[in-house]
């Protein structure tokens, strides 16, 4: 049995420093940059969370972390408003067991309840089982997605 649990309230405080501690393990499988020290995380994590991302995890019966998915809502000029998916990662040991349709449904309900009319991503170019998932997900590819380092 897999739960999906939000790590936040409707005002954006955190209800669950323990599961974001957990998730820290499962984050770094997509993100080896984050910090390792659950404190440094943590810091870190509460300055994205400030800038309006919010945090869905999936909870084995043993309530232990098998996937992450980091979110936030916002409207643009070209689609209006959006959730936009930041990271959607699974434990490489649970992969390919549902975690990450879960936790995409999840965001998709969210969507549909703060009244989005699109759901979106990026995904590195080579990421290619996650593309593979995304398109049996139903997303399409519509833009490219261009970065410059400053610095």
């Amino acid at each position: 049995m897999l739960t999906v649990v939000a790590l936040h309230d409707e005002a954006g405080r955190l209800l669950r420093e323990d599961l974001l501690a957990a998730a820290l393990p499962v984050h770094r499988q997509l993100r080896p940059n984050l910090p390792d020290e659950p404190a440094a995380y943590r810091a870190m994590m509460a300055r994205v969370f400030a800038g309006g991302a919010r945090m869905f995890v999936a909870l084995d019966d043993a309530d232990q972390v098998q996937g992450v998915a980091l979110w936030r809502v916002y409207e643009n000029t070209y689609q209006g408003r959006r959730l936009y998916l930041d990271d959607l990662v699974t434990g490489e040991a649970h992969r390919s067991q549902g975690v990450g349709k879960a936790l995409l449904a999840a965001c998709e309900a969210e969507a549909a309840r703060q009244g989005c009319g699109y759901f979106s991503l990026d995904s590195g170019t080579w990421r290619t089982d996650a593309h593979r998932f995304y398109f049996r997900e139903g997303f399409t590819i519509q833009s490219f997605h261009f970065v410059r380092p400053l610095g």
